[in-house]
């Protein structure tokens, strides 16, 4: 099986599984743990701040995606919420929005460790 598939989640890779073979198609979740969170509001609240952060700059600029944890959960608790929020925008980059980027170069969003920095993407709107 080659099809690649996004986590609803996390927006990490999924790997096929033998156990999956004949419903790979219902298949959303990476993890029983994925599974249980699932996306609530206030993820959709980081992917609305990150499209509405980057709309508001320059099309080839990028933003620290801090910066939508901030605005999104305040100065105090948005270091909390960093892992949220990278999770905001993988989701984003499985639906080509939103490319991370590590010293101007575009990485895997499923392996990339480290500062990241995100930019529009070629489905950007």
């Amino acid at each position: 099986m080659t099809a690649v598939k996004t986590c609803a989640r996390c927006g990490r890779e999924i790997e096929w599984r033998k156990k999956w073979e004949d419903c790979w198609e219902q298949v959303r979740y990476c993890s029983d743990a994925c599974r249980r969170k699932r996306s609530g509001k206030r993820d959709r609240q980081l992917e609305e701040a990150i499209v509405e952060l980057l709309a508001g700059r320059a099309a080839g600029s990028s933003i620290c995606p801090s910066e939508a944890a901030r605005r999104c959960f305040g100065d105090e608790a948005w270091r909390g919420e960093m892992e949220r929020t990278r999770q905001a925008a993988r989701r984003l980059v499985a639906r080509g929005r939103v490319e991370i980027v590590q010293k101007g170069r575009v990485v895997d969003a499923s392996t990339a460790r480290g500062p990241i920095r995100l930019r529009r993407g070629p489905r950007f709107s």
